[in-house]
């Protein structure tokens, strides 16, 4: 056709945001009973005659198995009717039975369509859970059940579903995610029936999604944008809700901007087009094992998402789906086993990726070092005993902040990849680089530019995985993460729909990054390693990943804070304790070690580190939980504890406030469980005490009830015992004193150091010995409140201008209540509001310092009993310092960490609170200062004031968080010289280390008279010599030795191991010797990877035995660096020497090469 001559036409011409604007009308809304919407179903069926409903409820808090629910009798029950309360997440049982019309079967699918409003999971009638529904009306919503084919044959179909009183997101009380939950909520069953999808229909709307998408992502001027706006509009015009074809016709324009027949091609899209995709495509389903609803509820999140994804598996083979957290696959096992068959054939198949290699997804701030070695070692462990491989990738999403130590540990546990997100809230300079630790391991790390881990598979998510790329001159790939999350659900078969739709946009259009599905996220990190030259490529950041955000969780309740630490210290404690029991033959045969009770203990401590709960920010049921676990492990660990002891000191006895030391005899001993030196001032019981003890008592109390004496325990891991008031003791004997004026002023004072405590503050902290004042003039140390009031999180964060409203406290009515001269102590009380705290600050005599260490200073202790009923507000201890320095130093995970004091740049001000384990120090050339903690870990410096965060009082999501009564202690330490020259680390590793007797609150034994030759046998079971810097930190046995008989050395069957884990913890190079005790028969010694694979066989040198030690390994260190070694023991060849013989009280004990013995006369 020529080009017309004469144009009478008004023309072609658009006003495009008018045409944009239609775009929303035509699903849903105000038109839906004539646009898409009105013809998404064919048909509709929701009466008796063809849905049957029956339904039980649990009752109160249970949660029944499907086994237990079948037992129970079942009513009747119909659309619309309301069950709950919330107030216990009630779960309710539905038995259904449908039957299908027989013209029905001319149609491709037929599907059940169940909406409670909440969560519920569908099972067959045997029993396997076969999908998830999630109710309501969000972006969330999956509510239909495709009925199998076969089933629809038969006409009719029977299955159940259990459905439980809580969204995705628990059950707020006014809608806002993070209120408290509603306890009295009830749900409506919206939905119970049987419907004929129209499969057209909802293939238009996906079409019609994806092309609005590609609108208002890209930008106007492309040629794409405007075709996609052009296909759209004509579809729009040419859909006829009367006439089937229109839909048919509309489609077909679509595939102008996918492709001729796209949609045949099904999963065979992504093999076509460009070979190389620029965003890898992974299904995920992010499961906060603890938040806003408890643990047993997560279990069932688990069984409905991740049967979610098996069953579109079935019908996506592109779909690759990762999950983390050993745990969560544990609960599967246990409870949903059929599932669990399920999902391992999927995992063999290469379609369903464990990935993590960690026991939960776990907080990486407040964990000890020790607590993230087991998060793998557990994690690794049951995924390569259940799907035969480990992990290879680290996958820590959403912690608030990453420390410095991960990557090391990451690369021990047998990986070299890490993902996270959570920092997308900073302004972070990288998404792909070399995350480079403490010690300068590396890890090959990946923060997905599309910053979000829950991504909706939209073209804008894709799209930005490359504009929001910040290393695109390194590396141009990133991964999409793509499925609802935090409260489960997974990917929807809308999300791959639409990647199968915009993966044929890129196969013909270059506006768009190309997606590709089908492979693995381990995969995509071997291409990162590969195109990157093994990281050459990429930038570096090295130390902690501090979040901006979120720094209320180091304080948030801390009941919680407390049960980590105490549950970390006491199963290290355990561990070692039952380790020696087990190898010390002489005392009792039959002992084996109790791995799996010691497994089971750390399986609840790691649980309680998952990120929601050891931040802890959940809701009320979420603590009681997490109580409860801590209140077993105490329990059980105790009982631990006092068995080994039995085994290590038979016949001894706690010593207890109804002992009686008079008939007992013996000597009062305590077990040093760190691998330190030390000495104590220990608490003795004197009502029924005899005279022998009573003589050892340099002090007693006011009422005569207590006394006070000096444990001396000079080696580490091993017994010590209460000093003798000698000459040479006194002649050491620098007395500790309390002096007052009898109103508003307290001196407490010995030979190292001073405390003054005036008009209720801390007015004067001077070192004695150097005459040095440390608190500057005109200012005062003491407790501090702070509005608290966050601009939304409540419970997670606080902001910067809490420190603008800061309140000092005064201490009142304080008293002497004790005068030396061993102990010194005052008590005072502050009341403030609703609440009372009383603290008691002792001080020791200056024999008694914070270590053993030459020059050491005296701590004050501070012991505080809080009754606290504020609301939104925060107490803190100051602590002014006439000491300067542009960095204060935190102790991290196996080493330590500097932070600015200073506000130079907006990342220096974001340190306003920052995380720290057991101490933080402000030091300068020649002094420094440090405060010691016990429980807590929230921490700051601003200029010279170093501060610990001691309690909040939030509201939400817990409305009763943080109170009533709080028992903890800290610890000021002067200490002379840099924080490098002092022994700040030491002191807080014992600050934090009881001496153990039986119970925490028992730390004594009594050896009855006649059986303490014993003691002298004990010798420590290893030392570690030559370096100060090097830290002795676990003693356990072997992950894979046999536990079902004890030891027997002599049995070649069987292989018998020790396992010890040091590190270096100040940041330098080290050589040492670690020796060990000649009643540990070591035969070989290899260094390992934290899941104890050997790695080098290291030179055992061993030694006549006659200084009690049997040999030593020489190890050297890298700053920060963790080591860990493995001891095989056996049956040592007899050295060359002539055996000594020594007798005692009706025994002869043999000291030779060979396993200790002794042999009773």
């Amino acid at each position: 056709m020529a080009y017309p001559q004469l144009n009478y036409n008004p023309g072609q011409k658009w006003i495009k945001n008018l045409t944009k604007d239609r775009l929303s009308t035509f699903h849903g809304g105000h038109y839906s009973d004539v646009n898409l919407s009105s013809i998404l179903f064919l048909h509709r069926l929701d009466t008796p005659e063809y849905v049957k409903l029956k339904v039980w409820s649990a009752p109160g808090n249970t949660k029944p198995t499907f086994e237990e629910a079948m037992q129970h009798k079942f009513r009747s029950a119909k659309k619309g009717d309301s069950f709950g309360p919330s107030c216990e997440f009630t779960n309710h049982w539905w038995k259904v039975t449908v039957v299908i019309p027989g013209y029905w079967q001319q149609y491709d699918r037929v599907q059940f369509e169940f909406d409670p409003g909440c969560e519920a999971m569908i099972y067959s009638t045997e029993g396997t859970p076969l999908q998830g529904i999630t109710g309501g009306y969000g972006g969330d919503r999956r509510v239909e059940y495709i009925i199998p084919l076969e089933e629809r044959e038969k006409g009719v179909h029977e299955f159940v579903i259990e459905s439980s009183c809580n969204g995705m997101f628990g059950v707020p009380w006014n809608g806002d995610t993070i209120a408290p939950p509603d306890m009295n909520r009830y749900f409506t069953l919206d939905s119970a029936d049987l419907v004929v999808p129209n499969q057209d229909a909802w293939g238009l709307l996906w079409d019609f999604q994806t092309l609005r998408e590609l609108i208002d992502t890209l930008p106007g001027n492309t040629p794409l944008q405007n075709k996609a706006l052009k296909v759209a509009n004509e579809i729009m015009n040419v859909f006829d809700k009367g006439d089937p074809t229109s839909v048919r016709e509309a489609r077909k324009l679509a595939e102008e901007v996918f492709g001729e027949g796209w949609e045949a091609k099904g999963a065979e899209i992504y093999n076509e087009g460009s070979k190389k995709s620029n965003v890898w495509g992974i299904g995920h389903c992010h499961i906060d094992t603890a938040w806003l609803w408890p643990y047993r509820v997560t279990q069932q999140k688990v069984a409905r998402s991740w049967s979610t994804q098996v069953d579109l598996m079935e019908r996506y083979p592109e779909h690759r789906f990762t999950c983390s957290s050993a745990q969560q696959y544990k609960w599967l096992e246990q409870l949903y086993p059929p599932l669990f068959a399920r999902v391992k054939e999927k995992v063999l198949e290469g379609k369903f990726h464990p990935i993590g290699g960690s026991w939960v997804e776990n907080d990486s701030n407040m964990p000890s070092g020790e607590a993230l070695v087991r998060q793998f070692l557990f994690g690794q462990r049951f995924f390569e005993t259940r799907f035969g491989k480990r992990c290879e990738t680290a996958w820590l999403p959403d912690s608030f902040g990453l420390t410095g130590a991960l990557p090391q540990l990451i690369r021990g546990a047998g990986m070299k990849y890490f993902f996270t997100q959570k920092l997308s809230c900073n302004v972070f300079p990288h998404s792909t680089f070399n995350w480079v630790g403490l010690d300068g391991t590396q890890v090959l790390c990946h923060m997905t530019p599309v910053d979000t881990y829950t991504a909706q598979a939209t073209v804008g998510d894709v799209n930005k995985g490359l504009t929001n790329h910040k290393n695109l001159e390194s590396s141009d790939t990133a991964l999409l993460v793509f499925g609802n999350g935090d409260g489960g659900g997974g990917p929807l078969a809308k999300m791959l729909e639409n990647l199968r739709r915009i993966r044929a946009v890129t196969n013909t259009h270059r506006e768009l990054p190309p997606v590709s599905m089908g492979r693995s996220v381990d995969e995509f990190f071997e291409d990162v390693e590969k195109t990157s030259e093994e990281g050459k490529s990429l930038p570096n950041w090295n130390g902690e990943l501090y979040l901006e955000f979120h720094r209320g969780t180091y304080t948030s309740h801390g009941s919680i804070k407390k049960g980590n630490r105490h549950s970390e210290i006491l199963l290290r404690d355990v561990e070692q304790a039952t380790t020696l029991a087990s190898l010390y033959k002489y005392h009792k045969n039959d002992y084996v070690y109790p791995k799996q009770a010691i497994d089971d203990s750390w399986e609840k401590v790691l649980l309680n580190q998952c990120t929601w709960l050891s931040s802890f920010f959940g809701i009320g049921m979420v603590y009681d939980d997490a109580e409860k676990l801590y209140a077993e492990v105490k329990k059980d660990g105790e009982a631990l504890l006092e068995e080994a002891f039995s085994i290590l000191f038979p016949h001894s006895v706690p010593l207890t406030p109804s002992s009686r030391t008079k008939s007992l005899g013996g000597k009062i001993v305590a077990f040093n469980t760190t691998f330190l030196p030390r000495w104590d001032i220990i608490k003795i019981p004197l009502v029924k005490a005899g005279p022998a003890l009573k003589a050892q008592v340099l002090q007693a109390s006011e009422n005569g009830k207590e006394g006070y004496a000096i444990m001396c325990c000079p080696d580490g891991g091993s017994p010590g015992a209460l000093r003798s008031p000698t000459n040479a003791l006194h002649a050491h004997l620098m007395p500790v004193s309390v002096y007052t004026n009898g109103s508003d002023h307290f001196v407490l004072r010995n030979a190292s150091v001073q405390m003054t405590i005036s008009k209720g503050r801390i007015s004067s902290l001077l070192d004695v010995k150097l005459n040095r004042e440390l608190i500057p003039e005109g200012t005062t140390g003491g407790l501090v409140i702070f509005q608290d009031r966050p601009n939304y999180w409540d419970a997670w964060d606080v902001e910067i201008h809490h420190l603008e409203t800061a309140k000092p406290l005064e201490f009142s009515n304080i008293s002497v209540v004790s005068q030396g001269p061993l102990r010194a102590s005052v008590r005072a009380e502050v009341r403030y509001g609703q609440s009372t705290i009383s603290v008691t600050v002792t001080f020791h005599f200056n024999f008694v310092l914070a270590t053993v260490k030459e020059n050491s200073r005296s701590l004050f202790n501070f012991d505080a009993i809080v009754d606290w009923h504020q609301r939104h507000e925060f107490l803190k201890c100051n602590l002014p310092l006439n000491i300067h320095n542009v960095n204060a130093t935190y102790e991290t995970q196996f080493g330590h960490i500097q932070r600015p004091t200073h506000k130079n740049t907006t990342w220096d001000i974001a340190k306003f609170e920052v995380c720290g384990h057991k101490y933080a120090d402000l030091s300068e050339f020649g002094y420094g200062v440090a405060i010691l903690s016990e429980s807590k870990y929230g921490f700051a410096c601003q200029g010279n004031v170093l501060r610990i965060s001691l309690l909040r009082a939030a509201t939400a999501p817990d409305a009763e968080q943080d109170q009533g009564e709080h028992r903890f202690s800290w610890a000021v330490m002067p200490h002379q010289g840099h924080f490098l020259e002092s022994d700040v680390p030491q002191a807080a590793y014992l600050y934090n280390s009881p001496l153990r007797g039986m119970l925490s609150h028992i730390n004594l034994r009594c050896i009855p008279a006649g059986t303490e030759e014993l003691l002298s046998t004990f010798k420590a079971p290893f030392t570690v010599e030559g370096a100060r810097n090097v830290f002795l930190e676990t003693v356990k046995r072997g992950e894979y030795d046999s536990f079902e008989d004890p030891v027997n050395f002599d049995d070649k069957s069987t292989t018998t191991t020790v396992i010890l884990r040091l590190y270096e913890a100040f940041g330098g190079h080290a050589q040492t010797l670690v020796k060990f005790s000649d009643h540990l028969p070591v035969v070989k010694a290899f260094t390992t990877n934290l899941l104890e694979d050997e790695e080098e066989e290291l030179n055992v040198t061993r030694s006549d035995g006659l200084d009690g030690y049997g040999g030593h390994l020489a190890l050297s260190f890298r700053g920060f660096e963790v080591k860990t070694v493995k001891l095989v023991l056996g049956t040592l060849p007899p050295l060359p020497h002539k055996r000594v013989l020594v007798q005692r009280s009706g025994c002869v004990f043999f000291f030779s090469s060979s396993p200790f013995c002794c042999l009773n006369l």
